[in-house]
């Protein structure tokens, strides 16, 4: 079953293409937007023009338990607070469990769960009943809020 032909069926080189074009945009992105990554990034002294190869990602810092406590959350929205139209939140464990949602990803929520749905043979007019708990993704609220609204990314 197929959910986004267009993507889906790339033949495997363009493929490999398309996910190191938006890893590149991802990562010059976070540097532009996300002060915890553009903090990260300038301690080690990498800059997003240094990825040239899949092989460099693994010198760019990732994102410990430890960041995301004493980040979380302000710190790693890649928007400003005024662009923020939704926050999620749960009481959690031992973190500060938020997220947050601008009208463009709320809109493109729909479709972040489209295609696993697809594979299980769920259509537009399927009902699904998320019963799971939420972590730091909320899926089921998106659907709950807005049904059948899915659109691919």
């Amino acid at each position: 079953m197929i959910w986004n032909e267009q993507y889906e069926c790339l033949p495997s080189k363009e493929k490999k293409q398309l996910q190191y074009d938006r890893l590149k945009h991802i990562i010059q992105y976070v540097y532009d937007n996300v002060p915890f990554y553009h903090q990260a990034y300038e301690k080690t002294g990498i800059k997003p023009k240094d990825f040239k190869q899949l092989a460099d990602l693994a010198k760019y810092p990732t994102l410990t338990k430890i960041d995301m406590r004493d980040n979380y959350p302000f710190k790693l929205f890649a928007k400003p607070l005024s662009e923020i139209i939704r926050l999620h939140a749960s009481s959690g464990t031992t973190g500060k469990p938020i997220v947050a949602d601008t009208p463009e990803r709320y809109r493109s929520l729909g479709g972040s769960d489209g295609p696993n749905s697809c594979v299980r043979g769920c259509t537009r007019d399927s009902v699904v009943q998320n019963a799971y708990g939420y972590g730091l993704f909320t899926g089921g609220l998106e659907y709950t809020t807005e049904p059948r609204k899915w659109a691919p990314l």
